[in-house]
């Protein structure tokens, strides 16, 4: 047991650490490969860095590097999710950060011509699939992340929508310094990278989950065994067709859950009727997958 559990704090160790340099090669490609040469803003402190560097560029007798406030603009929400959300989250965080502004440094932006349509959705593609990837091991690359995830905790909110929300600020910003045209731009990115983010972050995606089965004990006990899940119970309804006794079940699960609850109900019941639908908001006691 003791070697199983040295094992798998080494497995997740090096989950976190691979999806931290995953995403800082996702965040540089996207920012030198797309944004930069199509001259739009990404999302989050990512955009809030580009805007200062450019304002730098503009109005300032030096330039402030892009790689260098991405890591600046992150420290006070270092301290937010120190104490909002956990140590070790707060611990990988940093390291997602810094290598992040290490690989915006290392790789430069191309100097080419490339539509700004393909930089916008690649941009968003690219980023997006690297920041789900890193909040999908447990780990925030920084800034809105942090904000996202703890207004997610709060409210229950999709992340997707809470960074498309905080990032009109910068589409606002872009428009009104740098033209409308690129706000466009921009804005299309950044709905592409929340959409991105919640088709791969699926963590906060939840679905209520309908049974109609003759053996409800058995799947109810299959499903508080192996994910711990609240169900509600209707006794004694009918079908319309066969008049037949049976139980109704209701549920709310995350979207990891689906392959298990399927599993579930094959095994004790495979002539369950099942109905599954995406829902917005659970108030109420709803067990989360905890973030440390």
């Amino acid at each position: 047991m003791d070697q199983l559990d040295t094992f798998n704090r080494r497995y997740n160790l090096l989950s976190k650490i691979s999806a931290s340099f995953f995403y800082s090669l996702a965040v540089a490609v996207a920012l030198n490969f797309f944004w930069t040469p199509g001259h739009m803003y990404s999302s989050g402190m990512t955009g809030f860095a580009q805007l200062l560097n450019t304002l730098s560029q503009r109005f300032f007798p030096f330039t402030l590097s892009t790689s260098i406030l991405y890591f600046v603009l992150n420290v006070p929400l270092f301290l937010l999710a120190w104490f909002k959300i956990g140590h070790k989250f707060t611990l990988f965080t940093i390291i997602t950060v810094v290598l992040g502004s290490i690989m915006m440094h290392v790789i430069q932006p191309i100097n080419m011509h490339v539509d700004p349509l393909i930089c916008a959705l690649f941009g968003g593609i690219v980023n997006g699939v690297g920041t789900g990837f890193a909040l999908k091991n447990g780990i925030s690359t920084g800034g809105i992340d942090i904000i996202g995830i703890v207004i997610r905790q709060k409210t229950g909110t999709s992340y997707g929508k809470v960074s498309i929300s905080i990032n009109l600020l910068i589409i606002l910003a872009a428009g009104f310094a740098f033209g409308w045209t690129r706000a466009l731009y921009s804005a299309l990115t950044i709905f592409v990278n929340g959409r991105m983010i919640d088709a791969v972050y699926t963590q906060h995606q939840k679905l209520q989950v309908i049974i109609v089965t003759e053996y409800p004990q058995a799947i109810i006990d299959g499903i508080q065994e192996r994910m711990h899940r609240g169900i509600t119970i209707f006794h004694d309804v009918e079908g319309a067709y066969s008049h037949i006794e049976k139980t109704a079940l209701l549920t709310v699960i995350d979207r990891y859950d689906m392959y298990d609850i399927v599993a579930i109900i094959k095994k004790y019941d495979p002539y369950a009727f099942m109905s599954v639908s995406e829902i917005e908001k659970v108030y109420g006691r709803f067990k989360e997958q905890e973030i440390v």
